[in-house]
């Protein structure tokens, strides 16, 4: 049991601040490792706990009022909820930051342990704490990347039977995926049909479970996330990428400026400057990366050749435009990209309707007869 340096709940004359008792968890699939320092650096506990609720359950309530420490990760966020439920200070460190972690020349989960406990007890705010998403969103979000994994299949069947189709000297069919499974039965010869034709009636399947997903994507959009359908008046973004970017930021008022939100995502370039030195880097690419892979796409449609006319093509069209080749047109999909959720999340915080000539009209540019 905890001895009398253990944290209580907040009172009068006491406060998590005076007694930052912290517990740092490292945590595997399986078993994670627990370590719980006093205020003044005493190690209170240590140990190890099995990764099930009932277990974690009964060592969180036993130091009830504590700050707790973990790593971002994908049990993070249930044991993060699991550690609020049970009355502790949950600090979910973002693992960019701990570095004395990953590149540790004595890396055990034991010491990972102990270095959270530390750091969370010392240095919180170097952290960069991150905010899990709520239990109903992480499960609609599941929605989108189970989606995501189906057309990964998709595409991976179908180029394995474009593949082996080839190589036996016959020509694969081509044009879109949703119809690939009939037209690929269509072509198969008689000595590739015990390998190849099993195979074409499972894409059918998996177009049949994607439109699925479609559906219900639609649907959660319209029904639960209304603002959604404001969004899709952008070109390029529909209901996947809409619904896919609120969920992902769950709430436009945790960024101070619509800007951050690029950061967030990762499309901002990293900067390494020193003295006179100041190189051109890639972008940072935290954030979630699907999030950050939908945005280029449609950045991509948006400058590709159906691409309607707007401030936003032609943003990207004059930065594409100088040095027209494909490193200055791929910096133009990226800027795109971030200036896409810069707008989008604008449109979501205010409300206010889309206006895609918003900038050409202030510059007094020319604009397009409706």
């Amino acid at each position: 049991m905890p001895d009398s340096n253990h944290a209580t709940p907040m009172t009068a004359t006491h406060s998590l601040v005076e007694l930052p008792t912290t517990m740092g968890l490292d945590v595997s699939d399986r078993v994670s490792h627990f370590h719980v320092q006093s205020g003044d650096g005493r190690i209170l506990a240590e140990g190890r706990v099995t990764n099930v609720r009932k277990d974690l359950s009964s060592l969180f309530e036993r130091w009830k009022g504590c700050r707790l420490v973990t790593e971002a990760g994908s049990h993070s966020p249930w044991i993060s909820r699991l550690g609020v439920d049970c009355g502790m200070n949950v600090l979910v460190a973002n693992p960019r930051r701990v570095e004395l972690i990953s590149k540790s020349d004595r890396k055990t989960d034991r010491a990972d342990a102990r270095t959270l406990a530390e750091l969370g007890r010392t240095s919180a705010r170097l952290l960069a704490a991150i905010t899990h998403r709520s239990k109903e969103t992480q499960a609609h979000l599941a929605v989108q990347r189970a989606r995501d994994e189906a057309v990964r299949a998709r595409t991976a069947l179908i180029n394995h039977v474009r593949g082996v189709l080839k190589s036996n000297g016959y020509q694969p069919p081509i044009g879109s995926p949703e119809g690939f499974g009939g037209r690929a039965a269509a072509v198969i010869p008689a000595e590739l049909t015990p390998a190849l034709t099993p195979l074409a009636r499972l894409i059918d399947q998996v177009n049949v479970q994607i439109r699925a997903f479609d559906r219900q994507i639609q649907r959660l959009g319209e029904e639960r996330y209304p603002i959604t359908q404001m969004l899709q008046q952008i070109p390029g973004i529909g209901p996947i990428v809409s619904l896919a970017f609120v969920l992902t930021l769950e709430d436009p008022k945790r960024f101070g400026s619509a800007r951050d939100v690029g950061a967030y995502l990762g499309l901002v370039p990293r900067k390494k400057s020193s003295g006179l030195s100041d190189p051109q880097m890639h972008i940072t690419k935290a954030g979630d990366p699907r999030m950050r892979r939908l945005l280029v796409l449609s950045a991509n449609y948006i400058l590709g050749r159906f691409g309607p006319d707007c401030d936003l093509r032609r943003f990207g069209m004059r930065i594409a435009g100088e040095g027209g080749d494909r490193t200055a047109k791929k910096r133009a999909r990226v800027a795109v990209a971030r200036k896409l959720a810069v707008l989008m999340h604008r449109l979501w915080r205010t409300g206010e309707v889309y206006d895609s000539f918003y900038l050409a009209k202030k510059r007094g540019e020319v604009i397009p007869a409706v």
